[in-house]
């Protein structure tokens, strides 16, 4: 049976196409897409400041010039969970067609500030015990270990404000006559006022009765665990190799991995910039630029490699003429082109490497990690970086890391080979077949 009739690979079809049309999850993803330029900002920054700076300033001028970077450290990740509630706010708003998606973001970000505590305790500069402090919000409850809170009360205050919004009654109309953009606020306020009083309330709750608050809550209960399980070794293989089959329905891999992978791979990596910033260890092996520097080596599928290996071993002229093609924009990890021309989708020839390859770059990276081979990775780095350069900047100018990933990459050839080879024989095999059947049915 072949895989494209298969009955269970057509059910898992339908429901990998549900699940990527699936409201929240879409919303997120659209989110985590928009946000993503001031990530590689962060990542660009963090590794301007602690190796190019340091390499050519020393002393109180290395001290001033890092001030630079420290600024685009702030408007970036340090506030990364503001901003990831304000785009989710906004992007499912646009998704259930609201008319005033700027309110949702607006309502998400106030929504999650009042979940935060007004009272913290700090180290002040030079001291060595915390002081509480009131009134204040530090770059610990608005940046990466708020990002997770962001995006639950994103979602959460943004569903409840759209169906708050959409009750006749509570919108106040002034006529006709009124700017729009004021007549639209007026549409809005009471509905901002019922939710936002109900996430104080509930922020009260927490404070009074549990001594504690939201931010705190959701990283304890759900952030972390969750975290820990979707990108451990095993968990990233599993969730990727799911986004990766997809591939072989015709369904865009992004529906698992940007959905509910990369969000928690982007937490891991902006742990890591913050921790290389502050010159402290870094907590995260596995994270997004782990993850798409060593399992994505010329897109999906690291079919890169499969290029290559066609150019050396393949003998079908087609599939020779879309590896031509595909070469120059698979070199940036576009691969589109191989996905849809060699193709990889319904081909079960090439469905072994195309989902064990990136599986091992992840793995074999990992290990050389973990045993001290090179550094992990601490800086996001665009996807579309090529194989070298990635692994350099991503490791923040470790050259083992390149030499790792180029393991990786002749490893991965070496892996397709064999099924080029038996995807040319299949295909040999088909064209004889449609050769034959015009003489047979004269016949």
């Amino acid at each position: 049976m072949s895989l494209q009739n298969s009955k269970a690979a057509n059910k898992f079809a339908e429901f990998a196409a549900k699940l990527g049309g699936q409201i929240h999850l879409r919303s997120l993803r659209d989110a985590f897409a928009t946000i993503m330029p001031l990530y590689i900002l962060a990542g660009l920054a963090v590794l301007l400041n602690n190796t190019v700076f340091a390499w050519i300033f020393k002393g109180k001028t290395l001290l001033q010039v890092q001030y630079w970077g420290t600024l685009l450290t702030n408007a970036t990740l340090n506030i990364s969970g503001i901003l990831i509630a304000a785009m989710i706010g906004y992007c499912l708003a646009k998704n259930r067609r609201f008319n005033n998606p700027i309110a949702a973001a607006l309502v998400s970000i106030a929504a999650l500030v009042t979940m935060m505590p007004n009272t913290v305790s700090l180290i002040p500069d030079g001291a060595k015990k915390a002081v509480n402090v009131s009134a204040v919000l530090p770059f610990t409850n608005l940046g990466t270990g708020a990002m997770f809170a962001g995006i639950i009360v994103g979602l959460i205050a943004t569903e409840i404000f759209i169906r708050v919004s959409n009750i006749k009654r509570l919108q106040v109309h002034l006529g006709e006559n009124v700017p729009p953009a004021v007549g639209q606020s007026f549409d809005v306020l009471i509905p901002i006022i019922i939710v936002l009083a109900g996430f104080a309330v509930v922020s009260t709750l927490l404070n009074n009765l549990a001594g504690m608050n939201l931010i705190n809550l959701i990283t304890t209960v759900i952030q972390e665990p969750l975290r820990h399980i979707g990108t451990s070794i095993w968990g990233v293989i599993i969730l990727y190799t799911l986004g990766n089959l997809l591939w072989l329905f015709g369904i865009h891999q992004s529906v698992i991995y940007s959905s509910i992978l990369e969000p928690l791979l982007i937490i891991n990596i902006t742990e890591n910039i913050a921790a290389y910033a502050a010159g402290k260890t870094i907590p995260n092996i596995i994270n997004v630029s782990q993850v798409t520097s060593f399992g994505l080596l010329g897109g999906s599928g690291s079919t890169l490699c499969l290029l290559v290996a066609t150019f050396l071993v393949g003998r079908n002229a087609v599939t020779k003429n879309v590896a031509k093609l595909s070469i120059a924009p698979g070199i940036f990890n576009i691969n589109e082109p191989v996905i849809f021309g060699y193709p990889i989708v319904y081909n079960i020839s090439l469905a072994i490497p195309f989902v064990l390859v990136p599986v091992m770059g992840i793995v074999i990276s990992y290990v050389a990690t973990v045993l001290g081979w090179m550094s992990p990775c601490v800086t996001m780095v665009p996807w579309t970086t090529p194989v070298g350069i990635s692994a350099f900047l991503a490791t923040a100018g470790d050259w083992r890391a390149v030499v790792v990933q180029l393991l990786i990459f002749v490893l991965g050839i070496l892996v397709y080979i064999p099924f080029v080879m038996i995807n040319d024989k299949v295909l040999g095999k088909e064209a004889s077949q449609t050769m034959e059947t015009p003489e047979s049915a004269e016949a």
